[in-house]
């Protein structure tokens, strides 16, 4: 506030040895005279002003003090500064004053530059204001282009939308495929890619995308598997053909058997496929083919593969049929049983446990961890009443 009051003080002194028309516009003057003729003469010229002024400085002082490191630098912003940045920009705006808004976006832009939220949120905010198009595209551009690091694509996907919106359809094709040459299986880019030319070349073309990522070199396994399963998924949801989805779980499953995501998109999308009481029974074969699948087939670690039985077993609880408490009783001592009864993935041999030598403590090391007592309608547990323990007795 000192720095604010000596500013002020050299601009008083200024003024008064030079013409009024060089120190405000004609409006400024008017008001100033009409404050004078108003106040009768006991009001010092200005005064309103500076009153004015001091109430903006003090008001915006909160958060001009907690600003710590006002220029840019390569290392990370801690979280409070990025509170007191965010508290900042909601006060600024709460004024709705555009100049002062913008100004201080710029200002937080340069401490910043590297954080995807604040340029988003600029965009955001500049898109709200009438006849700014040009203003967020400029935004866009230098956050993509200078200042965000091409490792966080997020903002240039939100470049691309807005290119999209503004019926540059070409253009955000070619930030998602700018995108793609640095960090060519970042599996969202590819996805909003597909789905990008679905909406404007049909569903063939969002097929062709994944095919092509799919025949890349560039492509690990990893988002290969990931790639199938919203191959699928298109054609389940918006060509509505179920099986041809299912042919495509079926055909590639070979080449993803150690994919955690290609296995967890198969089983959930055989859950979720609409059935009724006449059909349920086919359904639960398909279901519980795609988990012996996983246990005989698939290269997936045990913990993996125990917590997708466990949302089969689930399954057969809330829609199994008269038969379906055997199973889970049985694939419950598999999964979660001892060490010498359980065995998660079929054809896993169980070893003998070397007998230890006689007064010697049994060896912890590389000792397995007990599977967790699962409770599977977990999600309906209350917490105890009136502050008592869970599990406790209770006084009668």
């Amino acid at each position: 506030m000192h720095q604010y009051a000596r500013y002020f003080e050299r601009y008083r002194q200024l003024a008064q040895t030079r013409p009024l028309v060089e120190l405000a516009p004609h409006d400024i003057l008017s008001q100033f005279r009409a404050e004078l003729d108003a106040a009768a003469g006991h009001v010092a010229p200005g005064a309103k002003a500076e009153a004015r002024w001091n109430e903006i400085c003090v008001s915006r002082w909160t958060y001009e003090s907690e600003i710590k490191r006002p220029y840019f630098h390569v290392t990370e912003l801690d979280e409070g500064q990025l509170a007191n940045w965010r508290k900042y920009l909601d006060f600024e705006e709460a004024e709705d004053s555009y100049s002062r808004t913008q100004f201080l976006y710029e200002r937080c832009l340069v401490t910043c530059a590297h954080y995807d939220e604040f340029w988003q949120r600029y965009a955001r905010w500049m898109s709200a204001q009438a006849g700014k198009e040009e203003e967020v595209r400029n935004i866009y551009q230098r956050a993509s282009c200078l200042y965000v690091p091409i490792a966080n694509p997020a903002t240039r996907l939100q470049y691309a939308y807005f290119e999209e919106m503004s019926g540059r359809v070409s253009v955000a094709k070619e930030i998602h495929e700018a995108i793609l040459i640095n960090i060519p299986n970042h599996v969202e880019t590819i996805v909003s890619l597909a789905n990008m030319c679905r909406r404007h070349g049909g569903l063939d073309a969002a097929i062709d995308v994944y095919k092509t990522q799919l025949d890349s070199p560039q492509s690990d396994l990893s988002t290969k598997a990931a790639l199938v399963a919203e191959w699928a998924r298109l054609l389940w949801k918006i060509k509505g053909s179920p099986e041809e989805a299912r042919q495509v779980f079926q055909k590639n499953q070979q080449y993803y058997l150690d994919s955690q995501p290609f296995w967890q998109n198969y089983l959930r999308f055989e859950l979720d496929q609409p059935t009724s009481a006449t059909a349920e029974n086919t359904q639960y074969e398909r279901i519980k083919q795609v988990i012996e699948d996983i246990r005989s087939k698939s290269a997936l670690p045990s913990e993996i593969v125990r917590g997708l039985v466990q949302t089969y077993m689930v399954y057969l609880l809330e829609r199994g049929t008269q038969d379906a408490a055997k199973e889970y009783m049985t694939l419950d001592r598999e999964v979660h049983g001892p060490a010498s009864v359980a065995h998660a993935k079929t054809g896993e041999t169980v070893l003998p446990t070397p007998p230890q030598a006689a007064n010697q403590p049994p060896s912890t090391e590389n000792s397995i961890p007990p599977a967790p007592q699962t409770n599977d309608y977990n999600y309906y547990q209350q917490a105890p009443v009136n502050g008592g323990v869970e599990g406790a007795p209770t006084q009668e």
